[in-house]
């Protein structure tokens, strides 16, 4: 076996459809002419939406097309598990790590306001992208920030 590893990620928001047989259809072909692994890993973290029932009709679908996983969700191997909230604690590990190690940071802007930030950015002709407002904030903003009821989300710490 090569150590080529591909792998489809589906979302279990609903029933298996035609794009996603597609996507899964490549990755397997590819794993298979390559002599190498075809992971199945489970995009359950839209937890308003995911289920399952949908969880079930993606495997059966995969196999009822004779695609196979050589690892992933009920078949197990070395980086499970395999459904994404099952790996929140290591993902609340290693964010926590760089936020201590400063290549991440807690960013407390709204979506209205990113939005915002989009808009004006595009109405002069640039390119929208974050424009590091929250990159360096104090402690007296962050708990202002945190005191008005906002949530952070992280983002990594890149160049701009």
């Amino acid at each position: 076996m090569s150590s080529m590893k591909v792998r489809f990620a589906p979302s279990p928001t609903g029933p298996f459809h035609i794009g996603g047989a597609r996507s899964a259809l490549f990755n397997w072909l590819l794993a298979r002419k390559e002599e190498g692994t075809f992971v199945l890993r489970i995009e359950d973290t839209d937890l308003a939406r995911s289920t399952r029932e949908s969880e079930e009709n993606i495997k059966a679908s995969l196999q009822w097309l004779g695609m196979n996983w050589d690892e992933g969700v009920d078949v197990g191997g070395e980086n499970g598990p395999y459904r994404q909230t099952e790996r929140l604690e290591l993902y609340k590990e290693v964010t926590q790590r760089l936020l201590d190690e400063g290549h991440a940071y807690e960013c407390y802007c709204s979506a209205e306001e990113l939005d915002a930030v989009r808009q004006d950015q595009m109405d002069r002709g640039e390119t929208p992208k974050y424009n590091g407002h929250c990159d360096h904030l104090d402690e007296e903003t962050k708990a202002k920030y945190i005191a008005e009821g906002r949530k952070p989300t992280i983002r990594l710490r890149v160049p701009l």
